[in-house]
Parts: structure tokens; sequence; C-alpha cells
């Protein structure tokens, strides 16, 4: 992907899961927000408060012309996120940190891979999941995170907190973006859309023909399966017949095995009443 796609969810309270376009649910544990704070408030008092004093060079140039302090732009942080998916539940547990190179602005791996064996060795039932960043909006430059992580898991999710303060902002600000197939095949979508437009201008007229383009399209139709074929129609149409009759029988089960609880009930409460008259018997 060449950003990271649509964002999933804002994340909710810790007692409600946020649910995506895609289907799959998010679940973001406290102590990974608590994590990424307690990150980004101490880059945030290290560059506020350096070790050196600078130079007087340096004090000139980042000043402005009124001789008050050119305001400085927040710095961001990142690390990877930890949890584990159960079919479409994704659910974010912890997070650790993540060191950049300065010049290049990629991934340390030895960091990385140092930090996963740890980590691997106290949550053995824990993978990564995908990394985190502060920032108010995603940037160009995070595609070379996403690609690197990539490597560990196919579908990395990247979670976005905006550190800004907004007073009339009910909810977290956190942003769940999320890759893998829902990306691919709007990737897809827009390529066959391109492709499509260009046949059509060919066909106009528009644009010279293009007989190797032209054999390399119906190649690759040839290559999609008959959607209207008689057959494909027949299995979906068994397939669909099928499904529908396995949960009709799990509802049947399911009220059945209902029915069968109220009654039992019912029958207990009747033989602990006292003896009325007429001696009824129970009532199955």
């Amino acid at each position: 992907m060449s950003t990271p796609s649509d964002p999933a969810a804002s994340a909710q309270p810790p007692s409600t899961a946020a649910t995506s376009s895609s289907g799959l649910t998010f679940k973001l544990h406290p102590l990974v927000i608590v994590n990424v704070s307690d990150h980004y408030t101490r880059v945030k008092a290290q560059a506020s408060f350096p070790a050196e004093a600078p130079s007087p060079g340096k004090a000139q140039a980042s000043c402005s012309a009124e001789g008050s302090p050119a305001p400085a732009e927040p710095p961001r942080v990142f690390g990877c996120v930890i949890g584990v998916q159960r079919g479409r539940t994704v659910e974010i547990f912890n997070s650790f940190e993540l060191v950049l190179d300065p010049v290049t602005g990629t991934l340390e791996r030895a960091f990385l891979e140092k930090k996963l064996e740890l980590y691997k060795k106290v949550f053995p039932e824990f993978y990564v999941l995908g990394w985190y960043s502060t920032g108010s909006d995603v940037q160009d430059t995070d595609i070379l995170i996403h690609k690197a992580l990539m490597d560990i898991n196919e579908s990395p999710v990247y979670l976005l907190l905006n550190p800004a303060i907004n007073h009339s902002q009910k909810d977290l600000p956190v942003t769940i973006y999320e890759s893998g197939i829902h990306s691919a095949i709007k990737m897809l979508n827009s390529r066959v859309r391109v492709i499509q437009q260009y046949l059509g201008a060919m066909q106009k007229g528009d644009i010279p023909l293009d007989n190797s383009l032209l054999r390399q399209v119906s190649s690759l139709v040839r290559r999609l399966p008959a959607m209207e074929s008689e057959k494909f129609q027949d299995d979906f149409l068994t397939e669909y017949n099928d499904t529908l009759l396995m949960t009709y029988l799990a509802m049947f089960t399911n009220c059945s095995s209902t029915m069968n609880e109220l009654v039992e009930k019912f029958n207990t409460t009747y033989e602990r009443s006292p003896a009325r008259r007429g001696g009824r018997g129970a009532f199955m």
C-alpha cells in the first residue's frame, strides 16, 4: 500500500470495542495509551530541555526577527503494538518503543529484533500487530516504517495518537488504520478502472490501438472465472442453500434447548409447590 489505509475506527473507552468498515473489531487496552503518552511526554521534555546549551549562532537562528523564539515542531515518537487476533477481533494489549535512524528515518533493525526477542519471552502468546506514532495526521514518510514491519506482519495496523489538546473532543484522540485485504481490494479496483478507461479511450479512437496490450488484457480476462456460467450459479445456489439450512438448524436447536430448560424449570417449580386440589401432574 502507498499510504496507510482508511481509518478503521476511532478508539473508544476500554469497556467498548470499535468495528471497522472491513468487519474487524479492534479492542485497545488502556496500557497502550499510557505507554504512547509517556513515550511522547519524555521525548518532548528532552527536546524542550536539551542537555547542552545551544551555541550563539544556533540561538540566533532559532529566533524570529522580533526576538521571540520560533515555535518548535512537536516531536513524533514511534513504537510497536503487540497483542492477539482471534478471528475478526484484534486485541492490542501492550506496546514498546522503536528507534529510527536519524539520517535515513528507517528502523534500526537490530534494536527491533532484540525487543521482539525479549517480549516473546515475557509474552509468548502475543505477536506484533503493527506500530504506533504520534501526530495529527499520517505523514508520507510513514510508509517506510510500514513496509519495514511487513516482514514481521504482512498486514500491520497503524495506531495514530494525536497529542494536541482538544477540550471539545469527547472520544480519545486515537485512530487505527488497517491494511491488508481491504486496501488491496481498493487498489485492485482502482487499477481495473484505469484499464477500463484506457480501453474505452482506445475504442473511441482517442488513442491509437495497441495490439500487444489488447492481447495481454484478453489473456488476463480469460484467466478470470466465468461468474455467469450455469455451473457457477448451480454451485453457488447449492452452497447458499446449505448455509441457510445449517443456520436454520442451529436456530431450531437453540430454540429447542431453551424450551427444554423452561419446561424443566416449570416442572421443578410445580413439584415444589404445595399439593393442589385435583391432583394435577407435571406440565410435561
